[in-house]
């Protein structure tokens, strides 16, 4: 199977090349831009298209919003020429109110914000437009390196000694972005194989938690491990947000579609975590001590 990433330097793109790597039924080809032109695509050839996420698009830059649907739908075009499957991968920030209970893939966003609702518009022309495409919605997604890898952003905020402000009454599903990869390789694969499970899809990590407790988790992880390799360091603090009042806001994505379609099963996300945080430590312990 020959997949297409775009966004080279995207935290997920990095993480479908590692798994690429590790297994000898998937190729890669990974372009830098998001756009892609008929002529590109057809001289790639690849068996799927795959974009990542635009990261944190309730926050973006109007611009920055506008840029990614277009270049999106830019891809859109090509594949319907084509004929090739695009996976398009959103954040969970959609899903602007959230929900008291595990929202479902067929609760279509309605967000008020104009930023939210032009990728939402996107992912209808998808919907109408390609029958053989995946709408992939994602918890937050934490890595170690590449853009909106959320944990080594963390990472370089404590070991800097800088107060992490995070909310509090925020409650969301941490999602390790090599989990992700795994699973979209497994998801493409089955479908390479005539599996006829395409449409839109929920995957995050197991466990609901504030982003407060998730940034508190990995301070305190991040110290046990430093100080087990006797590193002497003063990690920075924490200060906790609270923008909903009256209730906290859940964006919590039920992914059980993906599990009875593909056979796909969520990862904690403490353990995910757990691995990326040993994996950093001894990065930096051999630093030290070389």
């Amino acid at each position: 199977m020959k997949l297409l990433i775009l966004d080279a330097g995207h935290c997920l793109s990095l993480a479908l090349a590692r798994e690429a790597n590790r297994r000898g039924d998937t190729e890669l080809v990974i372009e830098e831009g998001v756009s892609l032109s008929p002529r590109r695509l057809a001289q790639l050839a690849p068996d799927a298209v795959v974009i990542p996420p635009l990261v944190e698009p309730s926050s973006a830059d109007p611009s920055t919003v506008m840029a990614h649907a277009e270049a999106v739908e830019a891809s859109l075009e090509s594949c319907q020429v084509a004929d090739v499957p695009l996976v398009w991968c959103v954040s969970d920030q959609l899903y602007e109110d959230g929900g008291e209970t595990p929202i479902d893939e067929h609760m279509i966003p309605e967000p008020r914000d104009e930023n939210l609702r032009r990728l939402v518009k996107t992912g209808n022309r998808i919907r109408a437009g390609l029958p053989r495409h995946l709408l992939v919605r994602l918890g937050p997604l934490f890595a170690l390196e590449g853009g909106g890898a959320w944990l080594n952003e963390l990472i370089d905020q404590l070991m800097a000694g800088e107060t992490v402000r995070a909310a509090e009454d925020v409650i969301v599903c941490p999602t390790s972005v090599d989990s992700v990869a795994l699973a979209l390789v497994g998801m493409l694969q089955q479908l390479g194989c005539g599996a006829e499970a395409w449409g839109a899809y929920h995957l995050a990590g197991t466990e609901p938690v504030s982003i407060y407790t998730f940034a508190s988790v990995v301070r305190t992880q991040l110290a046990t491990r430093l100080e087990g390799l006797g590193c002497a360091v003063t990690l920075g603090g924490l200060k906790a947000l609270n923008h909903h009042h009256d209730q906290p806001l859940r964006r919590v994505l039920n992914c059980r579609r993906v599990l009875d379609a593909f056979g796909v099963h969520q990862k904690p996300w403490r353990l995910e975590l757990g691995r990326m945080l040993d994996t950093w430590c001894q990065a930096y312990h051999s630093q030290e001590v070389s």
